[in-house]
């Protein structure tokens, strides 16, 4: 290829030399490329590599590589012996739960794959109103007497966030440890970055960058390797995890005021012995950050009082484990479904696995609903996630349109009357298999019925996606929906 590029204008030696080099980086890249990937994410590389050998190289020694370092990974283990160890007298006593075997084997694969053990008694409240949310999680930070853990994706010190922050100075200033994370690349890509820094800096708040990329400091990894979990933990009493991240709803975006764009979340605040495992999981990153143990400190599993009726397993996942965690639990559960299936995903850019699952199930009669953005707000990821709508909807899996310029963010979704999931983790090959996440899974009590009620609201605010209107879109619509959609495998 070079040789006919610059071959009238290089001397033969070096035409020769670049053509050998070449033919080189494919034959290598053959052999080297599909090593422990997805037969499609191993094609999408070649293919990149094949068409621009030089930059295409370039790209796959930067994000090619999807594991944490051997020390993260290492450290998780640890965790996992521990967690094992610690609970097992909890899962000796039995869960009280008597619903269908498939659940109870769902959560025998959530042991096996991620350590922690199903937990009945737990109270779940839901919170889709954003402001209200981070008001809710400042009142517990200003009730806390021991300690509080936080650790979000992205964080903003901004006219929202603004009294959270003040909550969290002052329990440190009292006496309350109050130990912070959030992701490096995720947090500074949000205006105000050296703002937070500054204001943290002022505080007795213990603070760390997560994944921080720092090439000064000898600190360097794939640069979207992210952690992408939202936790807040206070005296181990109160928790709250799902979809939402510290900043104003617009992200601090002029052109998102400008389009009235806001985003649409979900938290869950958590009481009861599921405390204790988002807990460990805010330890585990905590000290993959800092070296420090917290397992002294946490007093874990000594409940003594049952506050709800819900039964929930935390699900961690990410590149710190070698068994894509949540894409089993998912695929397993929509296997599962014998009546209905909800899903609402900001990014729906499943794997052949999660796609054939979700396809097989609406074929075989069960009833298939899936909530997205009508319009979202990431230009590759949106236009990936279309490329599927046509495959879907000859399946019979019926898409609702959350309207525009809003963006449905929240990550959650239920199986028949049994199951729900909510947490971080998005329907997307990024979140399977880049990005740590935390899910909780849920059952027994109301909290189904709880999330379908927001799932109703979804449905009577979108509009729903028509297969006939869909295939009539334009010939260019199509081109770009199909090149995203071979970006959204380089993984």
């Amino acid at each position: 290829m070079w040789v006919a590029l610059t071959g009238s204008t290089l001397p033969f030696w070096i035409a020769t030399a670049l053509t050998i080099l070449d033919y080189a980086i494919r034959i290598i890249a053959l052999g080297v490329v599909p090593g422990n990937r997805r037969p499609t994410t191993a094609m999408a590389w070649l293919l990149c590599i094949f068409f621009l050998p030089v930059p295409g190289i370039i790209l796959f020694l930067l994000f090619g590589n999807f594991r944490l370092s051997e020390h993260r990974v290492k450290r998780q283990a640890e965790v996992n012996r521990a967690v094992r160890e610690n609970t097992r007298e909890l899962e000796a006593e039995g869960s009280r739960y008597s619903g269908p075997e498939w659940v109870v084997s769902a959560t025998e694969l959530n042991r096996r794959l991620g350590s922690f053990p199903s937990l009945d008694g737990n109270k779940v409240e839901l919170q889709r109103d954003y402001d209200e949310s981070i008001r809710e999680m400042t009142e517990v930070v200003r009730g806390a007497q021991k300690y509080v853990h936080v650790e979000f994706y992205i964080m903003s010190y901004d006219a929202v966030t603004r009294d959270f922050f003040a909550a969290l100075k002052d329990a440190a200033a009292r006496g309350v440890r109050v130990r912070l994370l959030f992701d490096h690349i995720g947090t500074l890509r949000v205006k105000g970055y050296r703002k937070l820094l500054k204001e943290l800096r002022t505080t007795d708040i213990q603070w760390r960058r997560m994944l921080p990329i720092l090439p000064a400091r000898g600190q360097w990894r794939r640069p979207d390797l992210r952690n992408h979990r939202k936790i807040l933990v206070v005296d181990g009493q109160v928790a709250y995890t799902g979809s939402q991240n510290l900043v104003e709803p617009s992200y601090r975006k002029p052109r998102n005021h400008r389009m009235g764009r806001k985003w649409v979340e979900l938290m869950a605040r958590l009481e009861g012995p599921v405390v204790d495992e988002i807990n460990v999981v805010f330890a585990t990153d905590w000290n993959a950050e800092t070296d420090e143990n917290l397992e002294r400190e946490l007093s874990l599993y000594e409940w003594t009082s049952h506050p709800g009726d819900v039964t929930c397993q935390v699900v961690p996942s990410g590149p710190g484990f070698t068994t894509e965690n949540n894409l089993r639990l998912f695929t397993s559960l929509i296997y599962s479904a014998s009546d209905r299936i909800s899903i609402t995903s900001p990014y729906f850019v499943p794997d052949d696995s999660l796609l054939y699952a979700i396809t097989t199930a609406a074929q075989r009669g069960v009833q298939v609903e899936l909530f997205v953005s009508e319009k979202g707000d990431q230009f590759l990821v949106d236009h990936a996630q279309r490329s599927y709508y046509e495959a879907l909807l000859r399946a019979g899996i019926r898409i609702y349109l959350y309207p525009k310029p809003l963006v449905l963010h929240a990550k959650h979704f239920t199986i028949d009357n049994e199951v729900a999931v909510l947490g971080s983790s998005n329907m997307d090959m990024r979140s399977f298999s880049l990005n740590l996440e935390v899910s909780i899974m849920m059952f027994d009590g109301d909290i189904v019925a709880k999330t379908r009620r927001i799932e109703d609201t979804y449905r009577s605010m979108s509009r729903e996606l028509l297969l006939s209107d869909w295939v009539g879109r334009p010939v260019w619509q199509r081109y770009v929906d199909n090149v995203c959609r071979l970006t959204a495998t380089l993984q």
